[in-house]
């Protein structure tokens, strides 16, 4: 009676922990997923080309991820998973408002990176954390969908909120500044969290038998499906550049549309996150075929087309951010999976990297062309996710 007296309260410090993380992550994404909806049309406006922005969001990313590498290699090594996500946070929530300040595309570009590094510091420490408390709530699917869907909440908010700030003064700088105050309460949330929870790893079910102390092959297999995912998904800041260059809307549009596309995105992280945790990779599959169909509609669409394209762009993003890392944690054992998930994202953004600069020369070259290589990139990792899922299954029984 003790024990379940015991288990039942751990369960429910799991999921305060799992919905605090949410909050504070609901405040960040505010912050930089609302700088990121009018990145493309300020870097237009402060003279950069396509190419630029292209290869600057995506060397962003590839920062972002492959310091995820040496950021989770350290988590596991030295144990202090706190103390190395806060600095991310903090060095993430300092770069965005310090836009505000800048006057040239290449000082933009420092800031740009330099909060792609800050996520990059935090991230693998954060999603352990996350992953211990997963098991008992009921998954890692939901633990990483409910995390995300409070994440994209404040993805939704934060471009509604630049839209209406642009809307009242046509000021890209005086957007940035707004984006100060959410800077602040997510610092103030993530040393509550610190404080409240010092130890998540306590929170630690019985793990998974994991055969093996390296990182299986399954892993390894999964790993180059996501890379095609990733190459083939073009960043936001590029589709903005395009609505913005081709006429398609109005600068204050290509903020909602960023908001519609991060609604998307939490909502369908916070549904699928569960039925990935019951139906496995199957979920997966269904939503890579789909989400693949963002590139014609956002590229060649008119207003309505490119809306519905920016809806499935968002719930592509949702896919990378939950059931793409939810996938990973059972796949490793708990003592390794800072470095799996460090490793993991390091290479996912090699392939980001590759994939956003080869779609903005593409772009500047043929738009067709940029539609066909996002398209084929995205559904040649459908064959390796169905062999992913078939050993998945196999190793579950």
């Amino acid at each position: 009676m003790d024990a379940a007296h015991s288990d039942r309260g751990k369960n429910r410090t799991a999921l305060r922990f799992v919905l605090l993380i949410g909050i504070l992550s609901f405040f960040a994404d505010f912050t930089y997923e609302g700088s990121r909806s009018i990145l493309g049309p300020y870097l237009a406006a402060l003279g950069a080309t396509a190419t630029i922005a292209g290869i600057v969001t995506g060397f962003g990313e590839l920062l972002g991820y492959a310091l995820r590498l040496v950021s989770g290699r350290l988590a596991d090594a030295t144990g202090r998973f706190w103390p190395i996500t806060i600095f991310g946070y903090v060095v993430q929530m300092a770069a965005v408002p310090a836009l505000a300040l800048t006057q040239s595309w290449p000082a933009a570009a420092a800031l740009i990176i330099l909060e792609r590094v800050g996520k990059a510091i935090r991230n693998p420490p954060r999603d352990v954390m996350l992953s211990h408390a997963a098991r008992r709530i009921g998954g890692y699917g939901w633990a990483f969908g409910l995390h995300e869907a409070l994440d994209q909440f404040g993805a939704l908010c934060g471009p509604l909120a630049l839209s209406a700030v642009l809307a009242y003064e046509a000021n890209y700088r005086l957007a940035f500044a707004v984006l100060l105050i959410p800077a602040l309460i997510n610092l103030c949330l993530v040393a509550a969290a610190r404080l409240l929870y010092p130890r998540p790893q306590d929170l630690e079910s019985t793990p998974p038998s994991v055969a093996g102390k390296g990182l299986p092959r399954v892993y390894w297999v999964y790993l180059a499906g996501a890379g095609l995912v990733a190459a083939g998904f073009a960043d936001y800041p590029l589709i903005a550049y395009h609505f913005s260059r081709a006429d398609v809307m109005s600068v204050q549009s290509i903020a909602i549309f960023y908001a519609i596309a991060m609604a998307v995105s939490g909502s369908g992280s916070l549904l699928f996150g569960r039925l990935f945790d019951r139906y496995g990779f199957n979920v997966l599959l269904a939503l890579t075929i789909v989400s693949a169909l963002f590139a014609p509609l956002v590229f060649l669409g008119g207003y309505w087309l490119a809306l519905l394209g920016a809806a499935l762009w968002g719930l592509g993003m949702g896919v990378h951010e939950s059931i793409i890392p939810a996938a990973v944690a059972p796949m490793v054992a708990a003592e390794r999976r800072a470095s799996a998930f460090g490793l993991f994202t390091a290479a996912y953004g090699v392939a980001w990297f590759v994939g956003s600069a080869a779609i903005g020369i593409l772009y500047d070259m043929s738009v067709l062309a940029t539609v066909a290589f996002c398209v084929v990139a995205e559904l040649a990792a459908v064959p390796i996710f169905v062999w992913v899922g078939r050993r998945s299954r196999v190793a579950q029984r």
